[in-house]
C-alpha cells in the first residue's frame, strides 16, 4: 500500500488461507517512509517484493534458523549424555535452557547492553561451573515464583507453569558451557514452532538423533488439513457474524452490532481443538496461529465499531494454549508439545503487541497435553505368566544372528521380550472438544504385533470389536472420531492416514460410517498426497479426510503434479471438484455398494504366501540339491512375484511340499526337508501364528481353493496386486504365483481380453484403490462384482483372438529383448497422453513394437464395448465424461446381474467347473434401460433442495441460512422464491431484503437480473 509522497506499507498473507492481510513483518516496522529508502535492506525488501516474494516468507527464514538451533542442541545433548547423564534428565535440563534463551531474546528476561540474563550467566561463570549451576538454579526458581533473582540482581516475571518446577542444573564443563553459548547465540525469535517440535524431539532423543538432518513435515502440508478441518468452518461463522454486524450497524444499532462481534469473540476463545496423537504439537501450533489471526480480525472489527473494550487480552479473554488439547504416549514429545504451544503463543503476542508484556503468570499449567494412550486404557499392565508363574516371552522381532550352517541372518531366539497382559482394558476416552485434527501413527495391520506387542494388539482388538482385525492402526482413531462426530460430540474432524484408506480393509470402516444412522459426511478429501514420516524422515503417501455430521457436498482435491522444493517438500499442483464423496474418496458414480456375483465365484485367488524366503531356489541351487532343472518334480515349481512379472527378474523356483506331513517330507525328499530345516524353520519358530510354527515345511498360505480351481488346467491368468499398469497375462502350469499376484483360474483368452480392456481397467482403478502410488487390484473388489458382457459367440471369438495375439506379442518381445512389461506400458502411456517421448522411450517403442501393443489394445477396447452393447462410448474412454459413463453402466449392469442371479439366472464364466451339472440359461442384456445412467446429468452430484426450513432466531444464523439457500440454488432467486424456503412467525420476511443487500455488499451474492439473486462464484 502506497501513500504517495509519504510512505509505503507492507501487508502479507503467506499462508494463502483466505485470511486478511496483516502488517509485514510486524505492526511496528511495516511502514517505510521515503527517507528510509536510503537503507540497502529497505531497497532489498522492495526488490524481493517484485522479483521473489516467497523469499520474504517468515516461515522459510524461520525454518533455516530452527535447523541451526536443533543442531546446536543435539550436540549439547550428545555431550551431556556421554558424561553419564540419562537422556530424560538431559532433555529436561535443555528444555529449561532453551526456553530461557527464547525468553531473553523476546524480552521476557532482563537484558543489559551486551546480552541477556541467561547468556550473561553462561558467559560470566564459564570458568566456574559450580557457581554457574547455583546461579541458574536461583534464576529458574525465581522465574517459577515471580520474584527477585539474586543471580541477575533483578526482579523477574512470574512464569509458573510446569517448566521451572524442577530448577535442577546439570554439572557442566567449560566445553559444554561453550556449546550452550553457541546454541544461545541463535536468533530464538525466529524459531518456527510448526517444525521446532519435531526437530527438538529428535535432538533430545538418542534413538532419533540420527534423523535430525532428515526431512520434517512441511508446514504447508499441515495447513492443508488444518484449514478445512478447523479454520474454514470458523471463518464461515465469522463471515455470517460480520454480515450481521454490518447490517445492524447500517440500521444504526451499534450496540447490537458490537454485541454480535463480542459474542463471536467469546465463542472463538472457547473453541477446543484436540489432536489425539499430537507428537510434538505441530498440528496444534498451526491451528493456534490461524485462530490468533482470526482473533486479530475480530478485534480489529470491534475497533472499527468503536468498541474501546475490544482488546480483552489483559482480562484473560484471548485465544491461548488452553484451547489446544493433545494426547501423546511419548512423555518427551508431550512435554515438547506444551513448550511449542507456549513459544508460538508468545511469539504471536510480541509480533502483534510489540514490547508489551503478556499477562502473568506468563506460563500457565493448563494440563492441556496429556501423556497417555489415545485408543486403549486399562487398570494396569502385567506380564503374561505360564503355569509355573514365569513370564511368557517372545522374540523381540528385530535381533538376528548368523545361522551356523548357511551364515544367513536368522532370528536370535535368545533375544526375548515378555508378553504383556492388559488388565481390564477399555476404550480410551478423549477430552471434550469441538474439532479433532492430527496425524495418528502409520502402522499397518500386519505390523501391529511387531510394533506394539501381542498383548497390546489383543487388548486393543478385544475392546474395539467394531473395528475389523484387518484395519490399520490409524483406523481406530478414524472410527472413534467418526462416532463422536455422528453423535454431535464433535463438529468436524480431519485426520491423516496412509493412502491405503481406500483399500478394502480400511474402506469398509469409512463406508460403514457414511451409511450409519445418522450418517457421516465427508467434507474434504485428498486421496493421495506426498508426506514425510517424522519418525524416520521417510517419504510416504497419505490421504487426508475431513468429515462432519451435516449432509453436504464435499471437496475432492487431486494432486496432478509434484515439483521437488526445499527440505524434501514437494510443491504440488491440485485440481478440485465438488460432489458427494464416497468411501473410496471419489465423486460421481459410486461402486461401493455393488454385489459380488455368483458368476465369478471360485475362480480368482490370491497367490501363495510363502512366509519364508528359504522356500525359494535358484536354478543352480535346484541342481545342487540333485534335481534336473529341465525335468522338475511336482515338489519344485517355477515361481515369480509381481515385480518379476512386470519388471523381469532372475529365474526362480520354490519348494512346495503341500500335502506332506513332516515325516513324509523327510522320508521322500530329505534334501528339500533339510534345506527348509536350515532356512525356514528358524524364522518360523519365532512366528506369532501357531499354524505357521507347527507346519513350518509348508507355505504359510498354500491356497487350497486355488489348487482345486486350477486342477487339470494348463494355464491361468495372473495380474499383480499393485502395479502402475493393469496387465493380465497367461502363465503355464505347474506354477507357483507369489501372494502379491492374483490368479484367475480361466484358460479362455476371451476372459483375458475382457480383463485387459480399458473398460475393466476403469472399474479396477475405482474399485481397488491405491497402495502408495500404485493402483491395487483385489479379487473381492475388482473381480468378484465385475459384470462381464453377455457377448455373442462371434464377439467372444474376436475378443479371444485379439487377446491371444496380445499375450503372444508381449511374450515375444520379452523373449527377444530385455524390455519389460513396465517399460512397454510406460511408453504406451506416454503415447496416449500425447507427450513427446525421450530417446530412451523411442528405443523401447521401436524395439518393443509398442505401436502394435497400442493397436491391439485399441481393438480389444472396441470389441469389448461392442460386446457390452455400448458402441456409443467408442472413442470416449480417455475422457472424464466417458469414464463416468462406463462406470455408471457397469454399476447398473451389476445390479441387473444380481437380480438375475437371485432368480437363478447366472452367467457362469467357467460353467464346467463352477456348476458342471447345471444348465446355463442365456439372459438378455438388451432389456436393461441404461438411459438414466447414460445421462451426463445423472453423474453430477447435486445437493437436493431442502424442504421449508424454520427461520432461525439469531441474526448470524439467518445470514447463514439465506446464503446457504443461494449457494444450493440452481438458478437465481427472487425474494419471494427465497422466502418460500422458510417458515416462521412474526415479521421475519422483513429481514430478507437487508440480508440480501448485505450479502451483495460483502461480495457473497450478486444480482442476476432485476430483483433476482445468486451466490457469487468462489
Amino acid at each position: 500500500m502506497v501513500d504517495v509522497g509519504h510512505a509505503i506499507e507492507f501487508y502479507a498473507e503467506f499462508t494463502r488461507s483466505g485470511a486478511t492481510y496483516t502488517p509485514f513483518p510486524d505492526p511496528r516496522s511495516h511502514r517505510i517512509r521515503l527517507a528510509d529508502l536510503r537503507s540497502e535492506w529497505v531497497r532489498e525488501r522492495l526488490r524481493a517484493v517484485w522479483l521473489d516474494p516467497l523469499a520474504l516468507d517468515p516461515a522459510r527464514v524461520a525454518a533455516r534458523a530452527t535447523r541451526e538451533v536443533a543442531a546446536h542442541l543435539a550436540e549439547v545433548a550428545r555431550s551431556l549424555e556421554s558424561a553419564g547423564h540419562s537422556a530424560e534428565v538431559v532433555a529436561g535440563f535443555l528444555t529449561r535452557c532453551l526456553f530461557s534463551m527464547f525468553a531473553e531474546d523476546v524480552g521476557l528476561l532482563p537484558k543489559n547492553a551486551e546480552h541477556g540474563a541467561f547468556v550473561g550467566l553462561l558467559d560470566q561463570y564459564r570458568a566456574q561451573p559450580d557457581v554457574l549451576g547455583r546461579m541458574l538454579h536461583d534464576l529458574w526458581r525465581a522465574m517459577d515464583r515471580g520474584e527477585f533473582a539474586a543471580s541477575i540482581a533483578a526482579q523477574v516475571l512470574h512464569f509458573n507453569g510446569k517448566l521451572f518446577k524442577n530448577p535442577d542444573v546439570l554439572p557442566l564443563s567449560p566445553a559444554q558451557i561453550d556449546r550452550l553459548l553457541e546454541a544461545a547465540r541463535a536468533d530464538w525469535q525466529q524459531v518456527e514452532p510448526a517444525i521446532f517440535g519435531t526437530l527438538l524431539e529428535r535432538a533430545l532423543d538418542p534413538a532419533e538423533r540420527h534423523a535430525l538432518g532428515a526431512h520434517y513435515t512441511p508446514r504447508a502440508y499441515v495447513e492443508r488439513l488444518v484449514l478445512p478441518t478447523v479454520v474454514e468452518p470458523l471463518r464461515a461463522d465469522w463471515a455470517d457474524v460480520q454480515a450481521a454486524a454490518m447490517l445492524l450497524a447500517g440500521e444504526g444499532k451499534m450496540d447490537a452490532a458490537r454485541a454480535e462481534v463480542r459474542k463471536f469473540h467469546h465463542a472463538l476463545c472457547s473453541v477446543r481443538v484436540l489432536d489425539p496423537a499430537c507428537g510434538s504439537g505441530n498440528f496444534l501450533y498451526v491451528t493456534l496461529e490461524h485462530l490468533k489471526r482470526l482473533e486479530g480480525e475480530v478485534l480489529n472489527q470491534l475497533d472499527a465499531l468503536g468498541d474501546t473494550q475490544g482488546r480483552l487480552e489483559a482480562s484473560g479473554l484471548t485465544v491461548d494454549p488452553h484451547q489446544f488439547l493433545g494426547l501423546e504416549i511419548n512423555p518427551r514429545a508431550a512435554a515438547i508439545a506444551e513448550l511449542v504451544l507456549w513459544i508460538g503463543y508468545l511469539q504471536w503476542h510480541f509480533r502483534t503487541r510489540g514490547g508489551g508484556l503478556p499477562p502473568q503468570p506468563v506460563l500457565k499449567d493448563f494440563r492441556n497435553i496429556e501423556c497417555r494412550d489415545a485408543v486403549l486404557a486399562c487398570e494396569r499392565i502385567d506380564f503374561l505368566l505360564d503355569q509355573r508363574g514365569i513370564p511368557v516371552t517372545r522374540w523381540d522381532g528385530k535381533t538376528m544372528k548368523p545361522h551356523p550352517v548357511t551364515g544367513a541372518p536368522v532370528p536370535d531366539e535368545a533375544a526375548r521380550m515378555p508378553i504383556e497382559k492388559y488388565i481390564n482394558p477399555r476404550k480410551a476416552e478423549w477430552p471434550e472438544a469441538d474439532f479433532v485434527v492430527g496425524n495418528p501413527p502409520f502402522i499397518g495391520n500386519k505390523r501391529m504385533r511387531i510394533a506394539l506387542g501381542d498383548g497390546y494388539v489383543e487388548a486393543l482388538r478385544g475392546v474395539w470389536q467394531d473395528v475389523p482385525d484387518t484395519a490399520d492402526f490409524v483406523m481406530f482413531w478414524w472410527h472413534h472420531a467418526a462416532d463422536l462426530t455422528r453423535n454431535s460430540s464433535l463438529r468436524r474432524f480431519g485426520l491423516i492416514t496412509t493412502n491405503s484408506l481406500r483399500q478394502t480393509f480400511n474402506r469398509q470402516i469409512v463406508g460403514a460410517q457414511l451409511e450409519a444412522k445418522p450418517p457421516l459426511s465427508l467434507a474434504f478429501a485428498i486421496p493421495d498426497h506426498p508426506w514425510v514420516d517424522s519418525a524416520d524422515g521417510a517419504d510416504v503417501r497419505i490421504a487426508m479426510t475431513v468429515a462432519s455430521a451435516s449432509a453436504q457436498a464435499g471437496r475432492l482435491l487431486t494432486v496432478i503434479d509434484e515439483t521437488p522444493a526445499e527440505e524434501g517438500e514437494f510443491s504440488v499442483k491440485i485440481s478440485e471438484c465438488v460432489g458427494k464423496l464416497h468411501a473410496d474418496l471419489t465423486t460421481g458414480t459410486s461402486i461401493g455398494d455393488v454385489d459380488r456375483l455368483r458368476a465369478n465365484a471360485g475362480l480368482c485367488f490370491q497367490g501363495m504366501n510363502l512366509v519364508g524366503k528359504g522356500f525359494r531356489l535358484s536354478p543352480e541351487e535346484v541342481v545342487a540339491l540333485g534335481y534336473d532343472f529341465a525335468n522338475l518334480p511336482s515338489e519344485i515349481k517355477l515361481h515369480c512375484n509381481a515385480r518379476d512379472m512386470m519388471q523381469g527378474g532372475e529365474l526362480c523356483c520354490v519348494i512346495d511340499l503341500y500335502g506332506y506331513n513332516a515325516e513324509q517330507a523327510r522320508q521322500k525328499h530329505p534334501a528339500l526337508y533339510q534345506w527348509l530345516l536350515d532356512r525356514v524353520k528358524p524364522e518360523r519358530d519365532q512366528n506369532n501364528r501357531q499354524a505357521y510354527r507347527d507346519r513350518w515345511w509348508m507355505f504359510g498360505e498354500p491356497r487350497r481353493g486355488l489348487r482345486l480351481a486350477w486342477s487339470g488346467m494348463k494355464r491361468i491368468i495372473l495380474t499383480p496386486e499393485t502395479s502402475k499398469h493393469r496387465v493380465f497375462s497367461f502363465f503355464d502350469l505347474p506354477f507357483c504365483p507369489d501372494h502379491k499376484l492374483y490368479a484367475i483360474c480361466c484358460d479362455d483368452a476371451y476372459v483375458l481380453g475382457v480383463l485387459s480392456s480399458t473398460v475393466h481397467a476403469l472399474w479396477a482403478l475405482r474399485a481397488g484403490g491405491t497402495l502408495e502410488d500404485r493402483p491395487t487390484w483385489t479379487n473381492t473388489t475388482c473381480f468378484a462384482p465385475y459384470p462381464f458382457p453377455d457377448a455373442t459367440p462371434d464377439q467372444q471369438s474376436r475378443i479371444r483372438a485379439l487377446a491371444e495375439e496380445l499375450d503372444v506379442h508381449r511374450k515375444r518381445v520379452q523373449a527377444s529383448t530385455s524390455i519389460t512389461l513396465t517399460q512397454m506400458y510406460n511408453v504406451l502411456e506416454a503415447l496416449r497422453a500425447g507427450r513427446p517421448v525421450s530417446a530412451k522411450e523411442r528405443a523401447i517403442h521401436d524395439a518393443g513394437l509398442v505401436g502394435v501393443l497400442a493397436a491391439l489394445h485399441d481393438e480389444i477396447d472396441r470389441e469389448v464395448l461392442s460386446a457390452y452393447g455400448w458402441d456409443d462410448l467408442a472413442g470416449t474412454l480417455r475422457s472424464e465424461a466417458g469414464r463416468d459413463q462406463v462406470l455408471a453402466r457397469l454399476v447398473a449392469l451389476n445390479a441387473l446381474r444380481a437380480v438375475q442371479e437371485a432368480n437363478g439366472d447366472v452367467h457362469w464364466l467357467r460353467p464346467e467347473y463352477q456348476c458342471a451339472s447345471q444348465a446355463v440359461p442365456a439372459a438378455e442384456q438388451g432389456g436393461l434401460d441404461l438411459s438414466e445412467h447414460a445421462a451426463p446429468g445423472a453423474l453430477v452430484h447435486a445437493v437436493s433442495r431442502p424442504g421449508r426450513l424454520a427461520w432461525p432466531a439469531e441474526l448470524p444464523a439467518q445470514v447463514a441460512a439465506v446464503a446457504g439457500v443461494l449457494a444450493q440454488a440452481a438458478a437465481a432467486q427472487s425474494l419471494d422464491e427465497l422466502a418460500a424456503h422458510f417458515s416462521g412467525r412474526g415479521k421475519w420476511r422483513k429481514r430478507l431484503p437487508p440480508i440480501i443487500e448485505t450479502l451483495v455488499a460483502l461480495g457473497r451474492a450478486r444480482e442476476a437480473g432485476p430483483g433476482r439473486y445468486i451466490a457469487s462464484a468462489g
